[in-house]
């Protein structure tokens, strides 16, 4: 016999994966509600403190002053006998700053408590997006090392032309041949965003000049390549939104985490940063060159860099 129906068993089940999915939103306002309040408590204990403070030195004044009472001369003379020894003041001091600090504790633990949830908080919401983030990169290199498996496995057997009409998507056109004026057959990007991490350079580029100069383009984007690997010579590391920044393109979220890293045993990439226009004689490609106004930029980025760097600096110590 079932205490719980299905339904209710699934409808708690999914609450819970959402409370697991948000967990690291919910901790970390939780964290950041119990500082702010930890803070306050903080400042209302500190406002009690001179009151606490005033207590304790009114009951070291006052054993002060019995000692000095029972060792005056007056009291002796009235007959007192009572004897309060030097020993006996120093361990009434001790218990006095020992009930004194207690109360000090006492109006500093409620804030202490607050700040040490607060703290775990943060730092748990910040292990979770971290152990979020490295599964996450994990599983792009493993999917990123299938997809280049296959993609070779392509090329061998069909060629480059093949693999970039599969990858991108074709379609074949007509050209007339300004020189000759005739009509050329040719294959050609399709139109639209492409895939993975490649860019349109067009005439809504700022850098770009119109066909008349279309020369200019290839020997502008030549030479944003040259400098693009002298950075990652330079510096050993170059981020894709970086080379988006030297061409003049937008950045993507894709591209703060992917990226190329420099090494003389580069194990994940080229060691060189290609922007994928040019064929093996360092010609301008005719596919992605045969959309009017556009050259298609396909980089071969190495991955996401900060895992690469994680790896390496882990293999070398």
């Amino acid at each position: 016999m079932k205490l719980i129906p299905d339904s209710i068993g699934r409808a708690l089940a999914d609450q819970v994966l959402v409370a697991r999915k948000n967990s690291p939103s919910i901790l970390l306002g939780v964290g950041l509600v119990s500082m702010v309040g930890s803070t306050v408590m903080a400042c209302r204990a500190t406002l009690k403190m001179e009151e606490t403070l005033s207590d304790i030195e009114q009951e070291k004044n006052r054993a002060k002053t019995i000692k000095h009472h029972v060792e005056s001369v007056e009291y002796k003379q009235d007959g007192g006998q009572a004897t309060y020894t030097d020993d006996e003041h120093r361990q009434d001091l001790i218990v006095i700053h020992i009930r004194g600090a207690a109360q000090v504790i006492k109006l500093y633990t409620p804030a202490l408590v607050l700040g040490a949830a607060g703290i775990f908080c943060l730092t748990k919401s910040h292990m979770i997006l971290r152990d979020r983030n490295a599964a996450l990169a994990a599983a792009y290199i493993a999917i990123d090392s299938a997809f280049q498996a296959y993609r070779s496995r392509v090329v061998d057997r069909y060629g480059e032309d093949v693999d970039r009409e599969l990858r991108y998507g074709s379609e074949d056109v007509t050209v007339i041949d300004e020189e000759t004026g005739k009509a050329v057959d040719m294959t050609v990007a399709e139109p639209g965003e492409p895939s993975g991490y490649a860019r349109w350079f067009d005439e809504t580029n700022a850098n770009w000049s119109n066909p008349n100069f279309m020369t200019y383009n290839w020997l502008w984007l030549r030479t944003q390549q040259n400098w693009a690997n002298d950075i990652l010579k330079s510096r050993g590391h170059i981020f894709l939104n970086e080379v988006y920044a030297l061409i003049g393109l937008s950045h993507t979220t894709a591209g703060a985490i992917v990226g190329w890293l420099y090494d003389r045993d580069n194990d994940h990439g080229d060691n060189y940063i290609d922007f994928g226009c040019w064929d093996q004689k360092d010609e301008p490609l005719e596919f992605h060159n045969g959309r009017e106004g556009a050259i298609l930029l396909d980089f071969n980025v190495d991955g996401p860099i900060w895992q690469l760097i994680d790896e390496r600096n882990a293999a070398k110590s």
